[in-house]
């Protein structure tokens, strides 16, 4: 097993910036590329017609740091990363508000791509966290689609 880089984790209810965050993974002398993704809050809920109030993220603390450390170092083994970093936030937030960043450095830029395509994957479907949308309407749980575990099975050896 590649010993790489040591993953930034970051579970949290606070806003983050996004320079800043890049910025700590273009630091490296191999670093090359560095490709980021931020997940925002959509206006639209998924199973109602009505505008979308809050998200209300929940998560086991401890647990879900696990888990994210786990497919960031599992993302390290796969690919030649310099750098990876998860955020994703947690409580209540509104349309608009930034859910979540996956941010991977390596010398080259594919290998930064698909590294950052695997951790969203992974992310949407199979991290432990609990989305509820609430609307005028009431409040459901948010599952993971069919769409999303297809595009996870596309990294399942």
């Amino acid at each position: 097993m590649a010993e790489g880089p040591t993953p930034r984790i970051v579970v949290a209810e606070a806003d983050f910036d996004l320079g800043t965050e890049a910025g700590r993974l273009e630091d490296g002398p191999d670093t090359g590329a560095v490709v980021t993704f931020t997940g925002r809050v959509r206006d639209v809920p998924g199973d109602a017609d009505a505008s979308l109030d809050h998200m209300l993220i929940e998560h086991y603390p401890g647990m879900t740091e696990r888990a994210l450390t786990d497919i960031a170092r599992q993302a390290a083994e796969r690919w030649p990363l310099s750098g990876v970093t998860i955020i994703h936030r947690h409580g209540r937030l509104a349309p608009g508000d930034r859910i979540m960043m996956v941010a991977t450095a390596s010398r080259h830029r594919d290998a930064a791509f698909d590294a950052a395509a695997f951790l969203m994957d992974y992310l949407k479907s199979r991290a432990p966290f609990w989305k509820k949308e609430v609307t005028a309407d009431g409040a459901i749980w948010v599952d993971a689609r069919e769409t999303d575990e297809a595009a996870l099975d596309r990294w399942i050896d």
